[in-house]
């Protein structure tokens, strides 16, 4: 009994490390995507000590996205993903665990001690999990904020009012930054939940086993069937 609960405890605090370096990793990865966002504003480049230029040249906004990707690659990618995608199945086959255990008998549910050990596996997951996904999607506006290139557009009209025999260059810019936004709103993938990366394979495991099996809870609690 003392080593097999010395071999849970240090299983349970590789574990729990583990998540706790990926989300490390989101933090870092949060905290570049605000800084990129400010370099555009002279007011908030000069609060967070950052350097600072307009996107009102094709050299600066050639700067501007390949700044963008480099950050966006910067710091552990894949080995994150794979930590963060375990995290999911393993809350996902406690899910599907503790829903086989309520369709087996829910009024005796609570009484083996197992499923007490799943649940608290369950929520300590589940809100790491929020954090993540809490992170990830912030992380993603700040990169996937159109209004800096609208703004920047903005600002090229204006000039092409006040500078007439600048016009045809700022309209190349202006092409440019046009080009920019439709390519940023390519760039985002499909399998992403709330910024955190969604292999296909889970997204469709997610959406048949899981569903499948909080239909069966539902129908059994409430004596009808319902499909989800």
């Amino acid at each position: 009994s003392v080593i097999n609960f010395l071999e849970r405890l240090c299983l349970t605090w590789i574990f729990f490390f583990m998540m706790c370096v990926a989300e490390r990793t989101y933090k870092q990865r949060f905290l570049f995507a605000k800084l990129f966002s400010h370099i555009t504003s002279a007011r908030k480049a000069r609060k967070y000590e950052i350097p600072h230029f307009r996107l009102k040249k094709v050299e600066n906004i050639k700067i501007w996205l390949s700044l963008r990707s480099y950050l966006k690659r910067r710091g552990p990618q894949r080995s994150v993903d794979v930590v963060v995608s375990s995290i999911f199945l393993l809350a996902l086959s406690i899910a599907f665990i503790c829903c086989a255990q309520v369709l087996k008998g829910h009024k005796t549910f609570l009484n083996a001690a197992y499923n007490w050990e799943f649940l608290i596996w369950e929520a300590a997951l589940l809100l790491f999990l929020l954090r993540l996904a809490s992170l990830g999607s912030e992380t993603n506006k700040k990169y996937s904020n159109i209004s800096i290139l609208l703004t920047e557009q903005i600002n090229l009209y204006l000039k092409m009012e006040k500078k007439p025999n600048k016009k045809e260059q700022l309209s190349l810019v202006n092409n440019v930054l046009k080009l920019s936004t439709k390519l940023l709103k390519e760039l985002d993938t499909p399998f992403r939940l709330y910024g955190l990366t969604m292999n296909p394979l889970i997204y469709n495991i997610t959406r048949v086993v899981i569903l499948s099996a909080v239909s069966g809870v539902i129908s059994d609690l409430l004596g009808f069937n319902i499909r989800v």
